[in-house]
């Protein structure tokens, strides 16, 4: 095992600042693999599965939803096998591995012929997902030292909002114009540059040696976990059944040209980015409050989408506004898992981004029951509006349960004598 880090004290600010932006550089890959394909569902369609394309293009976009469906599927099952299996692993060599893993997968994800073995192919890439993001989170948070910690796993975390702006849209207007299968290996290039930063940059540091898979997976025998991992895979579905669909809904409903769904795609990333910082700095000042707070933002948003849809600026403001709120809910559900998980905290950090993932691929796949169901691309965001009453309702029943003598253990702290990751927000 390689020996520990000496930490920030012994690197230069320059070592440190390369270290991380190889980190966020991964985070950016991960939006982009993840994502681009909700801007290319029709062009993927068409090339995939072009007798039901040419029959029904509903049913065929609906069918290609499970593409999503499956990346999401990979990371719930990827990230707490993951994390809990290669906790001992040195920190460098897993962040390497991992790399490596999303390399491979996105490049069959571009080569592959048939839709059955790329929708294998999503599942696979999937995998080192959330472990990325959690090791990828302590090593930040070590290099950046104690003060600092929360700001060197939001600078990781930057890399997927960033990405939602910039790469996304970007990433889509290549596979628009020049073929889907180009845009994943763009994606892979993106994984494979990751690969060699860090690499060159982050330095080697050790695993988590008092750490076993028995210990990690005592979180799940805690109910309020599970309630805290219902709320956000159950509500977080909303923003994903209107997201998986807005090509369609810029194309058919708003009757827009292709050339508008990046641009929506940025309206909707940059709100994704302000929400994000906005519901970091509001959670610190209550969780339950802020849930309910963005929860409530999130209804208003769907329902002004629904209503407004048809219209360009209606399409772009709640686009926006949907993004924003559903965004800003991420770090109050990642506060409220740290609060319950109590002495489990690492996999429970790595278990933010598989309940996300759920709510991704059940909107995916409700959004496109809707749509295959011939309630037209509108569906969705109903659907949506649905998944995020029931997420408050759910919210409200965990809350509802806790005792009046538990006090929540403070964020980021752990009673065992072993570093734990810093709690994501994203």
């Amino acid at each position: 095992m390689n020996p520990p880090s000496s930490g920030p004290t012994t690197l230069s600010s320059a070592r440190i600042r390369c270290a991380l932006l190889a980190l966020a550089l991964g985070g950016f890959g991960i939006g982009a693999t993840e994502f681009v394909a909700m801007g290319l569902l029709p062009t993927i369609a068409a090339d995939l599965l072009p007798d039901a394309y040419a029959a029904s293009p509903e049913a065929a976009n609906a069918k290609a939803g499970l593409l999503i469906s499956a990346y999401a599927l990979g990371v719930v099952v990827g990230a707490p096998t993951i994390a809990a299996a290669a906790t001992r692993w040195p920190r460098k060599q897993l962040l390497l591995c991992l790399l490596a893993a999303f390399t491979l997968g996105t490049i069959l994800s571009a080569v592959l012929p048939t839709f059955e073995l790329v929708l294998a192919a999503r599942f696979l890439a999937a995998l080192p997902h959330g472990a990325y993001f959690g090791i990828a989170s302590l090593v930040a948070a070590s290099l950046m030292g104690e003060g600092k910690r929360a700001r060197g796993v939001a600078f990781v975390l930057s890399g997927l909002t960033i990405s939602n702006v910039i790469g996304v849209p970007i990433i889509t207007w290549v596979g628009q114009t020049s073929g889907w299968r180009l845009s994943y290996l763009l994606v892979a290039a993106i994984f494979a540059a990751t690969f060699a930063a860090v690499w060159v940059s982050v330095p080697l540091q050790p695993g988590d040696a008092g750490a076993s898979v028995r210990s990690e997976l005592r979180v799940f025998a805690r109910g309020q976990v599970w309630w805290a991992l219902l709320i956000g895979a159950v509500g977080f579905g909303g923003l994903f059944a209107v997201y998986t669909f807005v090509s369609p809904i810029v194309t058919e409903v708003t009757g827009l040209g292709l050339e508008l769904v990046p641009v929506t795609l940025v309206v909707c990333g940059v709100g994704m980015t302000v929400g994000n910082f906005v519901g970091g700095w509001y959670a610190d000042r209550g969780t339950r409050r802020s849930i309910f707070v963005f929860f409530g933002a999130m209804i208003v948003s769907l329902v002004g989408l629904g209503l407004t849809a048809s219209t360009l600026p209606g399409l772009l403001v709640f686009v926006f506004l949907v993004g924003a709120s559903a965004s800003a809910l991420s770090p109050s559900i990642q506060v409220r898992l740290m609060d319950v998980a109590k002495d489990s905290q690492s996999i429970a950090a790595a278990l933010n981004h598989p309940s996300l993932n759920i709510g991704n691929a059940s909107g995916a796949f409700f959004g496109g029951v809707g749509v295959a169901a011939g309630f037209g691309y509108l569906a969705p965001v109903w659907i949506g509006l649905a998944m995020s009453v029931v997420g408050v309702a759910l919210a409200a029943v965990s809350f509802s349960l806790d005792r009046p003598a538990a006090r929540p253990a403070r964020i980021g702290t752990d009673p065992r004598p072993r570093t734990q990751p810093v709690p994501a927000q994203g």
